[in-house]
């Protein structure tokens, strides 16, 4: 081996060595969050049990929340109600056509029905799409406990 080969591999070694000490912590910061376990939603207590009906009733919440290393606590809505079985549920507002809220029983032309504004999308008690939007509104995960509901992390509607 020659002098100049021996320097050229010591002096690339060492480069590298310096390269990887300063790209390693930044490749970590950006994909630590993605290896955090990931836990159960949780759930919040909204609303007691005997005061749900067959009408959908809007409840607002707040929620705790970590985004990476972010953490806030927005405040949510949700429409609850009871079918025809007893069953509780509660839908999301968002309107799946383009994200914006739905209100029941606001249009007379829609009566009993779930109605977005921004673009006339309508939707069933039970959230699935009449007009205009692609999909049935999501719903919340229900648990009842202790005379409360409590309401989880939003899934696709499994009632429609």
């Amino acid at each position: 081996m020659s002098r100049r080969q021996f320097l050229s591999y010591t002096l690339g070694g060492a480069g590298a060595f310096m390269a990887a000490g300063a790209t390693i912590p930044m490749i970590r910061f950006a994909v630590d969050p993605l290896l955090q376990p990931k836990n159960e939603g949780a759930f919040v207590k909204v609303i007691e049990e005997e005061k749900v009906t067959e009408e959908p009733t809007e409840v607002k919440f707040t929620i705790h929340q970590v985004d990476g290393w972010y953490e806030s606590d927005p405040k949510l809505t949700a429409w609850i109600a009871k079918d025809e079985d007893g069953t509780i549920y509660a839908l999301s507002p968002v309107c799946k056509h383009l994200g914006c809220t739905v209100n029941w029983n606001t249009n007379p032309e829609f009566p009993e029905e779930f109605f977005c504004p921004c673009h006339g999308a309508h939707y069933t008690r039970d959230g699935q799409t009449l007009a205009v939007a692609p999909a049935p509104l999501d719903e919340f995960e229900v648990k009842r406990e202790n005379g409360f509901v409590y309401l989880g992390p939003v899934r696709p509607n499994t009632r429609v």
